[in-house]
């Protein structure tokens, strides 16, 4: 059963293999997806995709797969067709659960983050392509009690309950709105394509009370690409009042 792999998250994206692969090797483009800002990710990134990785291709049938396995055995999958080769699949599968730690049977780490970077590889690649990020980020907020959750003081309290593809239109704190896409819904995270700064994604990852009592926490990360230091100066601003804490933001 330690053998069994189970597929994590999963993408199309608008882009030939040799491009999604280059994402994925050149610890430079990495930085325009993965993570978030931190005095650790550059070292992070070249630890898990520098590091002891082992790389695998094939072609068959019409279909050529390019693998990279990570450590602990996570891999990464890029699959593009003959008859369609600008366009291509990431895959990232896992091993079972069983025997795995730490995993309290509720919410998993990795598979989030995983989750959250693989869909942030492909909001680079589909919108941004050639582009460097910006990352803005409040992390482990108290999703608060039923009488004043966060999400609701954000104005994002329905977003969870809109399908793939909806509009969402948020108001924030200081009255401010948003416009957006709702790009992507899992059972713990969301991501908004916004439309409002310069073709932003909002990821929204939500910690249930269960994994990290009493009311669980939520992440919020918004990649953003192409802003003036004005535009950027003034993200930065309202990002700080929407969430009530201080912001995080660099340049990667």
């Amino acid at each position: 059963m330690l053998l069994d792999r189970r597929e994590v998250v999963s993408v199309d994206v608008d882009a030939p293999a040799a491009i999604v692969w280059a994402h994925l090797r050149d610890p430079d483009l990495v930085a325009r997806w993965f993570g978030w800002d931190s005095d650790t990710l550059d070292a992070e990134i070249r630890q898990i995709f520098r590091g002891a990785v082992h790389e695998h291709e094939e072609h068959a049938d019409g279909v050529a797969t390019r693998t990279l396995e990570l450590g602990h055995h996570d891999r990464i999958v890029v699959t593009t067709r003959d008859d369609t080769p600008r366009r291509s699949h990431v895959a990232l599968t896992r091993r079972s659960h069983a025997g795995l730690a730490p995993f309290d049977g509720v919410f998993d780490e990795i598979d989030e983050g995983w989750t959250q970077f693989v869909q942030q590889l492909a909001f680079a690649l589909d919108v941004h392509l050639g582009q460097d990020r910006v990352t803005l980020s409040a992390h482990g907020l108290d999703a608060g009690d039923r009488s004043d959750p966060l999400l609701f003081r954000a104005g994002l309290h329905g977003v969870r309950g809109l399908p793939v593809g909806a509009h969402v239109e948020v108001v924030r704190p200081d009255g401010s709105r948003l416009g957006g896409t709702l790009r992507y819904r899992t059972e713990h995270q969301v991501g908004i394509h916004v439309h409002g700064i310069a073709e932003s994604l909002l990821v929204l990852v939500m910690r249930p009370a269960a994994a990290h009592p009493p009311h669980g926490t939520i992440d919020a990360t918004l990649s953003t690409y192409g802003l003036d230091d004005e535009v950027l100066a003034e993200a930065r601003r309202r990002w700080a009042g929407w969430w009530g804490a201080p912001q995080r933001a660099a340049v990667l």
